[in-house]
């Protein structure tokens, strides 16, 4: 009795393997195959290379790694409804501020590197 419970753990490490490993196999198998049958119609290997990812997909949603992922996406699509998103004229009057900004500090910067110009220039005695 005692030894069937420690099995377990190793039992569904074991199952978990084996998922990786089918994972890995179709993966390849998409690679190998699109390669291998380069002959075959185009719109044929794409199909069949989707239908084998699609299965790699969704048997990799099967292991730990893959619920945890799915499950992280499920937070983050509710995280997104929770977020009170700006209206279209806030994000306009912030565009036009930054935009503002923007030109207002490019003048400035070309002012100051035209000085500088001016007086490196009449320090070391070039025209430019």
């Amino acid at each position: 009795m005692n030894d069937s419970i420690e099995d377990a753990p190793k039992k569904k490490k074991k199952i978990e393997i084996y998922k990786w490993l089918g994972v890995t196999l179709l993966i390849v198998t998409a690679i190998i195959g699109n390669v291998i049958y380069h002959d075959i119609l185009f719109p044929v290997r794409v199909l069949v290379i989707m239908l084998l990812m699609i299965a790699a997909i969704i048997l990799a949603l099967f292991t730990i790694q893959g619920k945890t992922a799915l499950n992280f996406t499920y937070q983050a699509h509710n995280e997104l409804r929770k977020i009170i998103w700006p209206t279209r004229q806030e994000t306009f009057h912030t565009t036009f501020i930054v935009s503002a900004v923007t030109a207002i500090m490019s003048f400035i910067l070309w002012g100051l590197d035209s000085i500088l110009v001016r007086l490196v220039s009449f320090i070391t005695g070039l025209r430019f």
